[in-house]
């Protein structure tokens, strides 16, 4: 445990996986914590990373906004997002079920299964037309360009190279990283760059937030605790000798799994921990294999519950670490309103 004196040295990165409805999950571990803060619990993180539904949460948090609006978000609006107020509806007339369900599996095989322009509508409730230059913390929202085969990271202007993004909508921003693939269509940003998900390549972004505090913002390893969270961990098991009808939904997990642990070894070794001292703290509650999805809002209580029951126990570990005092204020490099002058 650090004292007092020790923690004012301490730089604090927040970094959310991606994971759909799960998001809930994470959500509702920050709302628990949020509960015995003075503030909003985005000004306790000197950085935060998050991808996709992350993404959005990092965004919110940046911004200003509560864990606990936040998690209302998924809960009131989450099943307007992915369509499932209207499913319900459908279920009152067993004649449709079935047909709405086949309707909307051959909708799925050729086009995205849900309507982009909702989750906008949704998500522009929430961020107006704040930029990414009006966060109040440090962020790093990965996405993909697609045309480019290549990484598309919104940054804040936290270094002098960063000399675009804080003028970029932070709507733009939500989208692009939330835009996954068969799920919703890419998103065209305010510059007309076509972008999708970046959970394609980082869908646990805490290797690149350790990297962006090392050699961008030039923090020291001792100095970085790191809060991780993610939105659930799959337990399943491969058969010795699978082909793809015994693999089926599982070669998701396997690509997820992999890219998360392959991040969660690089930042632990940049960090050197845990030779060096506890700096990584990860939070992703096992669950059964298939029992939630990415877009199934019918089990959002349960995800609640569950990153609430997580908080709960992690909370005399994390509150020493992260929740002493909020962070300094931050000091972008260049400034909205200094643009505008």
């Amino acid at each position: 445990m650090e004292n007092r004196e020790d923690h004012k040295n301490i730089r604090r990165i927040l970094c959310i996986d991606g994971g759909g409805i799960k998001g809930t999950l994470p959500a509702a571990f920050l709302a628990s914590l949020e509960e015995d803060l003075q503030e909003p619990i985005g000004r306790y993180f000197d950085l935060i990373s998050g991808t996709s539904t992350g993404g959005i949460l990092a965004l919110g948090l940046g911004l200003g906004h509560s864990a606990s609006s936040l998690l209302k978000l998924y809960e009131d609006r989450g099943p307007t997002i992915f369509g499932q107020e209207q499913d319900a509806d459908a279920k009152k007339r067993w004649p449709s079920k079935a047909l709405t369900k086949l309707k909307d599996f051959g909708r799925h095989l050729v086009q995205p299964k849900h309507d982009a322009d909702i989750l906008a509508q949704e998500l522009e409730a929430v961020l107006h037309d704040a930029k990414i230059g009006d966060a109040q913390t440090r962020l790093v929202i990965p996405a993909w360009d697609p045309d480019q085969r290549s990484p598309y990271i919104y940054k804040t202007a936290h270094h002098e190279r960063l000399t675009t993004d804080y003028l970029r909508p932070a709507l733009d921003a939500a989208l692009a990283t939330a835009a996954a693939p068969t799920y919703f269509k890419r998103h065209r940003t305010s510059d007309d760059v076509g972008l999708t998900d970046g959970g394609t390549w980082a869908n646990n972004p805490t290797a690149i937030a350790v990297v962006e505090a090392i050699s961008i913002l030039g923090w020291q390893p001792p100095e970085v605790r790191v809060l991780s969270l993610g939105c659930s961990d799959e337990i399943y098991m491969l058969p010795e000798e699978p082909g793809l009808a015994q693999i089926n939904l599982k070669l998701l997990n396997l690509y997820t799994d992999g890219q998360s642990h392959g991040a969660l070894g690089m930042a632990k070794l940049l960090l050197n921990h845990p030779y060096d001292g506890e700096r990584l703290h990860r939070y992703s509650p096992p669950v059964s294999s298939g029992f939630f999805s990415l877009d199934d809002t019918s089990k959002i209580k349960r995800l609640k519950g569950l990153g609430a029951s997580a908080a709960r126990n992690a909370k005399p570990h994390l509150k020493p670490v992260f929740f002493n005092e909020p962070a300094d204020p931050f000091n972008p490099v260049y400034r909205l309103a200094e643009d505008a002058a």
